[in-house]
């Protein structure tokens, strides 16, 4: 159990940072928010582990060899967003809107992309002596605590960054995403 609870922690970290991200940049940001984060990390945290396991190992290799990719190009497309918008907004330019809605499309992207990690966690999980459902539960457990305090320590981050709350939420999405590709890179 110890185990598996130290995996979740370690799977849930890209979450956690998300919704600080989140926290940061979302105007208004408060326990509905978090609680909508939670929810959307908490279960593809879950479901994502059920799915590798029961891919096993017939498409594992396929897996792993692009899931650094994924991750990183959702990230960096929303961060880039982010970041494109907040300059603009800083130009003073038209039609540039400072509103970061937190939309169902937006949360499964970024629910996707952090949790591309846990779905090989699943496959190699096919191949241990693990209750899948209990680690799954878990994974989607502790992904959901750690995304709900993370978006509400953003919103206090957010108060502090105030004007540029928008580009470092999105600077802070880019980088998790270098990151990611980073560790996929280096196997």
């Amino acid at each position: 159990m110890l185990f598996i609870f130290f995996i979740a922690v370690s799977l849930a970290l890209d979450a956690f940072a998300v919704a600080v991200s989140s926290g940061i940049s979302v105007p208004g940001f408060g326990w509905r928010h978090a609680v909508k984060i939670g929810l959307y990390f908490g279960v593809f945290q879950f479901l994502m582990p059920l799915l590798g396991w029961a891919l096993g190992s017939s498409v594992s290799a396929y897996i792993v060899s692009i899931d650094h990719w994924v991750a990183f190009g959702l990230l960096a497309l929303i961060g880039g967003r982010m970041v494109h918008s907040a300059l603009a907004q800083a130009k003073g330019e038209a039609g540039s809107k400072p509103v970061i809605a937190l939309t169902a499309p937006r949360l499964t992207l970024l629910a996707v992309a952090t949790s591309i990690d846990a779905l090989a966690v699943g496959v190699s999980m096919a191949f241990m002596d693990v209750n899948i459902w209990l680690a799954a539960a878990v994974i989607g457990v502790v992904a959901f605590c750690l995304s709900v305090i993370g978006g509400l320590a953003g919103k206090g981050l957010g108060k502090l960054f105030s004007r540029r709350a928008e580009l470092a939420g999105g600077v802070v999405l880019i980088a998790i995403g270098v990151k990611l590709l980073w560790e996929g890179l280096r196997g």
